[in-house]
């Protein structure tokens, strides 16, 4: 099941349905009452997701503003029917190169602590549903910081989906940061 760009989540009548998994991946009939669901995308071979509660829109790649003294994997900013939002490239920021935006390319828009900011990835594939006992916890890896990017993994029918912690990626410092740059654009037009 794909999603195009431009989705709006939040009450779509036309919204893809859901796809609950069982304990082996498999899709199951109905979804309990514990699950999440996730937005899944593509960075490469890699597929990731986010909670869908944090997702606020899917759009297609159009061309930013660079913003000076950002770190590379802030792409620069986008305005969103006015608001003037960061984009950060998920693929420079998870440390595998900057990617070469296309028109392919999306932007999945979030939430992250009350603040907008738009991730750049490959593309989005599927709306996941899974319950807590479906979620495994992230193996022990020798940098913690890797593990605060995670909040778990879930076996999708041959495919592992690592789910986003999308506070952990992107730190009360980080996400300050570039929104303090975007509020410097914003107040000198």
């Amino acid at each position: 099941m794909s999603l195009a760009p431009n989705t709006e989540t939040s009450g779509a009548p036309d919204a893809p349905p859901a796809v609950a998994l069982d304990g082996n991946g498999e899709e199951q009939a109905g979804a309990s009452a514990d699950a999440r669901q996730f937005i899944s995308f593509q960075i490469g071979e890699q597929e990731y997701g986010v909670d869908i509660m944090a997702v606020r829109e899917i759009k297609g790649w159009t061309t930013v503003t660079k913003l000076p003294n950002t770190p590379e994997f802030v792409r620069g900013v986008l305005n969103l029917r006015g608001v003037i939002v960061p984009i950060f490239d998920l693929r420079c920021r998870f440390g595998m190169g900057a990617t070469e935006a296309t028109k392919l390319h999306v932007v999945i828009i979030v939430t992250v602590r009350e603040r907008t900011i738009g991730i750049l990835v490959d593309a989005v594939s599927d709306i996941l549903t899974a319950t807590a006992d479906q979620i495994r916890p992230v193996p022990e890896m020798e940098s913690e910081q890797k593990e605060d990017f995670l909040d778990g993994l879930v076996t999708v029918e041959e495919r592992m989906v690592a789910l986003i912690a999308l506070e952990g990626l992107f730190d009360n410092k980080l996400v300050a940061a570039a929104t303090s740059a975007v509020a410097d654009v914003s107040t000198t037009d």
